[in-house]
């Protein structure tokens, strides 16, 4: 984003304003808006030039790496040949001077011959087609003038595509749906075509004009694509269904790849034949004039157009909904559905789609299909109460205790993708253990799958969004070693279980690695992997020299064995001092390496007097702090630097470099602690629109922030103006003046940054809920006193920083 000015990433371009087919559903010539009468049959070539170097322009402007263009009409085709070829490779010489161009065409394909595909091949144009399922189906709406089919034609150009010299031109099919139609012989008809996407498109309509065969309390929509995707998921997905994929990603936390779903800023922009620059094409049945902007290429840059109210009513993301749809329980997925369909004559676009119940039955029939173990975000409940003393700062046992058990749903749900995914990277044999763990013994599985970095390690796993149109759900899978570490968890439950497997562990720099037991250096050892056997409380490892046998719950040295050590403090939760853990390093600052025996001794110190200080002076945030699991200590270069991290891939855990003291350490771990159940809490349920691309001015900070690192960054500091605060009341003399003027600065600059959340426009419901129990939090402090002196330091703060504020608060 550049100057304010959200950039254009895909174009439609015009070549021709006439059909050869006379659909009775097209937006273009049945719709409310006939502006297609008064524009060219045809673009020119100067038309053509001046749109190639305004998307080329408007591509630097925003360094982009690339853009999509898609040639449209009318019927495209019907611009000829030596046109198409001229337009293709004036389209490319300009435009990749600038970026990166994916080049498209979509066509009815009757008149897709291997002529084009030729040229098409030689140009890198990928081809669309417009098909309604089978013959019947099609034939419904899809006729030339004189009532005559265009099925076959359209069925021997999608064979032609299909072969394997145009094979990689074939980009998807487009079916408008017609819910007279039979759903699963469409589906199948479509199927069998082996598109690389299906694209199904709801019929456009708005609440003047409501969709055909609609009535007041019926779903037929819903109930036509739900059959359709039952039957999709049942024969195995083997085909991308971009409505349905979308859907799913955006349930867990993705992107939608389709406009008519999710929250995304909508980043396409049409250029009709005559040069005039509009807004989505669908607009055109809303009335007439709908999609104009008054631009052209000639007279006016992109970024002209990126501002003009239309195009910017449809980059709002939650904040530009309706109230109806911010309340929604799927609006993430939904995003109000397809802007066109939101509107009513008398009152613009301010509504839910007019598909709205078909959506929400659609949507929340989708996310109750899916299995858990092919989610990485199972649904949970949190009492309002919990969600309410989470949101205060600081979260009761229970509500803690809602968060660790989602944690350990998330990491049971990366195992089934494995177990779905993995292929032979996972020897069967490792799954037959991990089965047997879980059925009679799973307290020892839990307690090794709860650990921090075992979901550090699990997400390599997670399948990809699908973002691209055309792109099919594809997972990213780690390397050997990185599969086979599912061994090492085995191993390790089964040494707690006091079970017998014989395992073989990855070998990873010179280590095999036990996670919450510790690792063994294996430095002779030149394979890949090392065969161990386990037993209770024991494993034996056969290494080159021979068999070595060690005890994990034994104290004394043992050769290569590296136990994890452990922090103990009276009352407080004992925890690891995770410094072999090979996925440890996945914070923000640099993992250290094997702490010596005396640092231990003043972790162990530090510890037991940081946690009675916590307990003594804040009780409140000792029952979340009792699901911390692992300190890992992070490197520090700079003596006296304060460095400390969380990562939200690693519930339970917080990476801090050793303090100077046990005030520094309960202040770390109060700060970051707020990281870990906030970004918990944020694999459970949105509370901020995702698509907001805006940076917001974080007090604490000299570059601006997106909306969720602001909401983290100001959860966490309710902790530190809490711990200033209450260290002013205890600590003596001049140490008490400088905790006032911490306190003062942090209480101004904090609840600074809660208004901005709250003034952002881009909180869910429960989002706006969850910033009201912040900010009821700081009101406590603000009316109280402090010394001059240290009110002093917030007024100065507030001075610098106060135009800075006003000007910067939400700058995109």
């Amino acid at each position: 984003m550049t100057g304010g000015v959200a950039p254009f990433r895909q174009f439609v371009l015009k070549v021709c304003g006439r059909c050869d087919l006379a659909c009775d559903h097209c937006y273009v010539y049945e719709g409310a808006d006939q502006s297609w009468h008064s524009r060219p049959k045809v673009i020119s070539e100067h038309t053509v030039t001046a749109a190639a170097e305004r998307i080329a322009e408007h591509a630097r402007q925003h360094a982009l790496p690339g853009v999509r263009v898609v040639l449209h009409g009318g019927e495209p085709l019907l611009a000829g040949l030596g046109t198409l070829r001229w337009i293709c490779a004036e389209l490319r010489r300009v435009i990749e001077e600038a970026c990166r161009l994916d080049l498209r065409i979509h066509t009815n394909g009757v008149r897709l011959d291997d002529q084009f595909l030729e040229m098409f091949a030689a140009q890198r144009v990928r081809v669309g087609i417009s098909l309604d399922g089978d013959r019947a189906a099609n034939d419904r709406h899809r006729r030339y003038a004189n009532g005559r089919s265009s099925y076959d034609q359209v069925i021997s150009a999608i064979g032609r595509l299909r072969s394997e010299r145009y094979r990689p031109l074939y980009a998807g099919l487009l079916c408008t749906m017609d819910v007279r139609n039979d759903p699963v012989r469409t589906y199948d008809a479509l199927a069998a075509l082996q598109p690389p996407v299906i694209d199904f498109l709801l019929p456009h309509a708005t609440w003047d004009d409501p969709p055909p065969e609609a009535s007041e309390g019926a779903t037929p929509y819903a109930d036509w694509l739900i059959t359709v995707f039952d039957r999709w998921r049942d024969t195995g997905r083997h085909v991308s269904v971009r409505l349905f994929h979308s859907v799913i990603t955006t349930t867990y936390g993705g992107r939608s790849s389709t406009e008519a779903l999710g929250l995304a800023r909508s980043d396409l922009l049409v250029i009709e034949t005559d040069g005039f620059i509009e807004q989505v094409d669908s607009l055109k049945v809303a009335y007439d004039g709908a999609p104009s902007t008054g631009l052209d290429i000639y007279r006016h840059s992109l970024n002209e157009a990126a501002v003009h109210p239309g195009i910017m009513a449809r980059q709002r993301g939650l904040a530009g909904l309706s109230a109806a749809c911010r309340r929604c329980p799927v609006v993430t997925s939904c995003g109000g559905g397809l802007y066109t369909h939101r509107y009513r004559s008398a009152n613009g676009f301010d509504n839910p789609s007019v598909y709205c119940d078909d959506l929400v039955k659609l949507i929340t029939h989708i996310r109750k299909s899916l299995k858990p173990a092919a989610s990485s975000r199972p649904v949970h409940a949190l009492p309002v109460n919990d969600f309410d003393s989470l949101a205060a700062g600081y979260g009761s046992e229970v509500a803690i205790e809602h968060l660790a058990r989602s944690q350990r749903d998330i990491v049971r749900a990366l195992l089934g993708v494995m177990r779905e995914r993995s292929g032979d990277s996972v020897p069967e044999a490792v799954w037959e253990v991990i089965t047997r763990l879980d059925a009679a013994h799973s307290p020892a599985l839990e307690e090794v799958l709860a650990h921090p970095y075992v979901r550090a390690w699990g997400v390599r796993f997670l399948p990809e969004p699908v973002s691209a149109p055309g792109a099919s759900p594809s997972g990213h899978y780690p390397a050997d070693s990185d599969a086979l570490y599912l061994a090492s968890i085995a191993a390790a439950a089964a040494i707690r279980a006091g079970v017998s497997a014989q395992l073989d562990l990855p070998i990873r720099d010179g280590f095999a690695h036990l996670p919450t037991l510790g690792r063994l250096a294996v430095p002779r050892v030149t394979a890949a992997t090392l065969t161990v056997a386990t037993g209770p409380d024991w494993f034996e490892a056969r290494l080159p020299q021979g068999v070595q046998t060690i005890k994990v719950a034994d104290s004394a040295p043992q050769a290569g064995w590296q136990p994890v050590r452990r922090l103990w403090a009276a009352g407080g939760p004992e925890v690891r001092l995770e410094d072999a853990d090979p996925y440890r390093d996945c914070h923000q600052w640099r993992a250290a390496g094997r702490v010596p025996e005396a640092q231990v001794r003043q972790w162990e110190l530090l510890y037991r007097q940081a946690w009675d200080l916590i307990t003594r002076e804040f009780p409140h945030y000792a029952p979340g702090l009792a699901a911390l699991k692992t300190i890992t200590p992070l490197a520090n270069d700079v003596p006296g630097r304060e460095i400390s991290a969380a990562a939200r891939q690693a519930f339970g855990s917080v990476g801090i470099a050793l303090p100077d003291s046990a005030g520094t350490l309960a202040m770390l771990l109060l700060h970051e602690f707020q990281h870990v159940k906030l970004g918990a809490l944020l694999d459970l349920f949105d509370l901020c629109d995702r698509d907001d691309a805006r940076g917001y001015y974080a007090p604490w900070r000299d570059d601006p922030r997106p909306l969720e690192p602001l909401l983290q960054g100001t959860y966490a500091h309710i902790a530190v103006t809490e711990f200033w605060q209450v260290r002013w009341r205890h600590l003596p003399g001049p140490q008490a003046e400088a905790a006032a003027a911490q306190f003062a600065l942090w209480r101004a600059q904090t609840s600074a940054a809660a208004d901005t959340l709250a003034g952002s426009g881009s909180l869910t419901a429960l989002g706006t809920r969850f910033v009201d129990g912040i900010r009821a939090t700081l009101a406590r402090w603000l009316d109280e006193p402090v010394p001059p002196a240290a009110a002093d330091v917030a007024r100065r703060w507030a001075a610098e920083h106060r135009s800075r504020w006003d000007g910067a608060a939400s700058t995109p």
